[in-house]
């Protein structure tokens, strides 16, 4: 059985909380403090708070549109796609350029294609411009374009199916994350122990570089390389092996599982994702909704992830071809072309 067989609905109506379905997630909340487990009933007390989140996750993941092709073609094609990159050139070379991307491809040789969160930066700028006005063209008309940059795709799978199954997995890591910052801070209960807060704080920041949680899917955060990753991993071992010489203190694990219920029950503040509708010109230039002449409308998707400071980022499911990556030497002309 899959972990996330509760994904799929049972019927149209009803959303079942299985027993083991809710074991699972227990063990996923719980994994990224695991001295959490030691609290008494801690499954119990988790499971309310549990299907809550699920049923919350369910809805939003389900309601994710299928991945677009992402290519040159459908930069003619798709408006989505036209929207989100300047050129046609530009897709392939944002895609190659992923590191992620390319350890998949190589470590799944048989793949023809890879399914991805893609995440961008969206920026509005005003400026004036030209446009027509009735029969009259008029110059310096106040206008807002929209552009996309720092594409980063690093979360990938063979299906569709699959990444769903991997947002879904990020998402109840990053209510872990958000349940543990909750309580370093302090805004459970004042009489946190000073040495387990300081450790905790330092186990978040190890968790956030390594790129646990919703940050990394998003890709609004600075890359880890490999030994830097690996270290990272080290680091946060030795800091579970000091929390462990703490001892089983209950009232602050008692507090612990309490701020993780809290998130988990109001999972919509932890992460969340808005649609936006859009009218747009050729040239990306926002339009009025009932403007007249040629244009594309697109229902933009903003995620939205709390922290210091909070992450905003577009994103869009998509789907890239193994041949339409880039090699090496084509990476390093482009970069030198652009010197």
């Amino acid at each position: 059985m899959g972990f996330l067989r509760w994904l799929r609905w049972r019927n149209a109506q009803v959303h079942a909380h299985g027993k083991q379905e809710i074991a699972e997630l227990t063990e996923r909340v719980t994994r990224i403090y695991p001295r959490l487990r030691l609290v008494s009933r801690y499954q119990q007390r988790l499971r309310p708070a549990l299907e809550q989140a699920q049923d919350y996750v369910r809805e939003l993941v389900q309601g994710l549109p299928a991945p677009r092709e992402a290519s040159m073609q459908a930069w003619g094609d798709d408006p989505y796609v036209h929207a989100f990159f300047g050129a046609p050139r530009d897709v392939p070379l944002a895609f190659s350029r992923s590191p992620e991307l390319r350890a998949f491809f190589e470590q799944s040789p048989d793949a023809p294609q890879a399914f991805a969160v893609l995440g961008m930066a969206m920026t509005e700028r005003r400026t004036l411009g030209v446009a027509l006005e009735g029969d009259v063209m008029r110059t310096e008309v106040p206008q807002t374009t929209v552009s996309f940059g720092d594409h980063k795709v690093r979360i990938i799978a063979r299906s569709e199916a699959a990444l769903r199954e991997e947002i879904v997995r990020r998402m109840f890591d990053q209510f872990s994350m958000e349940g543990l910052a909750r309580f370093a801070a302090g805004k459970s209960r004042r009489d946190v122990l000073a040495r387990e807060q300081a450790l905790l704080v330092a186990r978040l920041r190890l968790l956030q570089q390594q790129g646990t949680g919703m940050r990394s899917v998003l890709g609004g955060d600075a890359d880890a390389s490999p030994g830097e990753q690996a270290a990272l991993g080290g680091q946060i071992a030795a800091n579970e092996q000091e929390l462990a010489q703490l001892g089983p203190e209950t009232g602050a694990l008692d507090r612990q599982l309490e701020c993780l219920a809290e998130v988990l029950a109001d999972a919509r503040s932890c992460f969340s994702i808005e649609q936006r509708h859009l009218r747009l010109s050729a040239m990306n230039v926002l339009l009025a909704a009932d403007s007249a002449g040629p244009a594309y409308d697109i229902d933009l998707l903003t995620a939205h992830v709390p922290g210091d400071p909070p992450l905003v980022r577009s994103i869009a499911l998509v789907r890239f071809a193994r041949g339409d990556m880039l090699s090496p030497t084509a990476l390093i002309e482009e970069a030198e072309r652009l010197l």
